[in-house]
């Protein structure tokens, strides 16, 4: 009988995981699965988990937020052998998920990381440390760490809105030298967004191409100082249809790699997790790095 470590967040988005555990782990059973259940401790214990015990398991499934995935990708990484991965999305946006075409319901979706066929994905290196579909820099990206979680529970995807329209007043500019596949740019941008996902936020329609998670491939937006509201608006309406604008204030590309220098510490996030503030980021694509598994 095939082994199943299933990891779970029992507080992510409003709890639901919990309610929903014995019949998640009768579907489980019922799958062919010898199952073990660890509910998460604390931040960084999916990813301790997933590192010390990935290795006797055939599959691991977890369930919470994009966090709680990124947690577990960022533990198997450190391994050689890794397990396929299932995901049952639990939390408050849930943007890795829109990618893998899961059915409605948490019970629908348990039962498609029990039995469904993971298929490659990329995950991307940052530096020394891993993430999934996104890592950004710049104006409003600490929202989603910096929200208390009740108040997103309560509010769901309106919780970061409402954050966010806090900072406007205080969007700044970092001068970079940004390197990548196609040649190099130099300038002054609030905002810069590394990505391998069709949602980010909440808000999908980013890129206009198709996303193909497993191309060794990260779609890269990088966006100027705005200097007046009329520039503000052009480029949340640029990021929200994707279509350029003709001030030259949104610049977007592909590229498997890149290198981000600041003179001063940059903050990051990772999968809307605080990354750090290094000055210099190296980028990377690892292609096909992990098996996720996707619904039809």
């Amino acid at each position: 009988m095939k082994k199943l470590l299933f990891i779970y967040n029992a507080y992510a988005g409003k709890g639901q995981v919990k309610t929903r555990l014995p019949a998640m782990l009768d579907l489980f059973t019922k799958a062919g699965w010898q199952v073990t259940a660890h509910p998460t401790q604390g931040a960084g214990d999916a990813a301790a988990v997933a590192a010390r015990l990935g290795g006797e398991f055939d599959r691991i499934i977890c369930a919470g937020g994009d966090g709680t995935l990124h947690e577990v990708v960022t533990g198997l990484m450190e391994r050689e052998d890794r397990p396929e991965i299932g995901y049952v999305p639990a939390g408050t946006t849930n943007d890795f998920a829109k990618n893998l075409h899961l059915p409605r319901g948490m019970e629908n979706m348990a039962r498609t990381a029990a039995a469904g066929i993971p298929r490659p994905v990329d995950i991307g290196r940052f530096n020394e440390r891993f993430f999934i579909y996104v890592a950004a820099f710049g104006a409003f990206t600490d929202v989603a760490y910096n929200t208390p979680q009740p108040f997103k529970s309560m509010f769901g995807h309106l919780a970061y809105l409402l954050e966010s329209v806090t900072r406007i007043s205080s969007i700044q500019s970092y001068p970079l030298t940004v390197e990548h596949d196609g040649g190099m740019e130099v300038g002054g941008y609030c905002y810069g967004m590394v990505s391998n996902t069709v949602s980010v936020g909440g808000f999908k329609g980013m890129p206009t191409q198709p996303v193909e998670l497993d191309d060794g491939i990260f779609e890269v937006i990088l966006v100027r100082q705005p200097q007046n509201p009329i520039q503000l608006q052009a480029i949340i309406k640029a990021l929200l249809t994707m279509s350029p604008d003709d001030q030259g204030l949104v610049t977007s590309y592909r590229t498997s790699r890149l290198k981000i220098t600041c003179p001063n510490a940059l903050p990051w996030t990772l999968d809307g997790e605080f990354g750090g503030a290094p000055k210099t980021a190296e980028i990377e694509n690892c292609q096909k790095a992990v098996r996720i598994v996707y619904g039809r």
